[in-house]
């Protein structure tokens, strides 16, 4: 492994991605997470990722209640266990 590869492993290890464009797989834990949630509306724009015992996700979304035109942002927390368990939300901040 180069160094320039070994001091990224390092610091990305229990430390947090820069945020960036979703992934088809960050797309599917983000839905699984909140398939049946009700209410808010929420679209995720941008995700960080966190690998600690499965995988921690924060989604940077824009989020809606229709019928209502206001729109806020706010981050979404998801956890994905590493048994391959379904994801869940851990927690809801808005922005």
């Amino acid at each position: 492994m180069s160094q320039t590869a070994e001091a990224k492993e390092q610091i990305l290890l229990g430390g947090w991605t820069p945020y960036h464009d979703l992934s088809p797989e960050d797309k599917k834990v983000f839905d699984e997470a909140l398939k049946g949630f009700v209410g808010v509306t929420y679209t995720p724009t941008q995700v960080a990722t966190q690998v600690v015992a499965g995988t921690n996700y924060r989604y940077r979304c824009t989020a809606s209640m229709p019928p209502a035109q206001v729109v806020w942002e706010a981050i979404v927390e998801i956890f994905q266990p590493l048994d391959g368990g379904k994801p869940y939300i851990t927690s809801i901040h808005r922005i």
